[in-house]
């Protein structure tokens, strides 16, 4: 995906890839099972199968998620989001080459920060 985008961000502890194939059954759209994405009617839902050692608390386990390939605007995001707030993860550089950061706002809900390599 080469635009920005802001969608739901869910960590499904486990079940991320089963919860994914039944949104889509019922939204259609297109999934990417890979990166556990469906984009469907301009919206875009990203799933996590969470870590083992940290399961994630209900009401916890949504986040916002922003994200796309422009670095510069993203981190600002990022910075304006956590003041006030607390930073659970600092963008930091990711294996497959993007970046990743986690906080949660001023107003207590939770953010992922995605910036895709260009």
């Amino acid at each position: 995906m080469s635009r920005q985008y802001l969608g739901p961000f869910i960590n499904f502890q486990g079940r991320a890839r089963e919860a994914m194939a039944f949104y889509h059954k019922v939204l259609g759209g297109k999934l990417d099972l890979q990166a556990l994405r469906l984009e469907a009617d301009d919206a875009v839902l990203i799933a996590s199968d969470g870590h083992p050692d940290y399961p994630a608390k209900v009401g916890d386990n949504v986040a916002i998620a922003a994200g796309g390939p422009d670095k510069d605007r993203l981190t600002k995001i990022f910075n304006n989001l956590a003041e006030g707030g607390k930073i659970k993860m600092p963008l930091a550089k990711q294996p497959w080459g993007g970046e990743v950061g986690w906080l949660t706002d001023r107003f207590g809900i939770n953010w992922t920060v995605n910036i895709e390599q260009a």
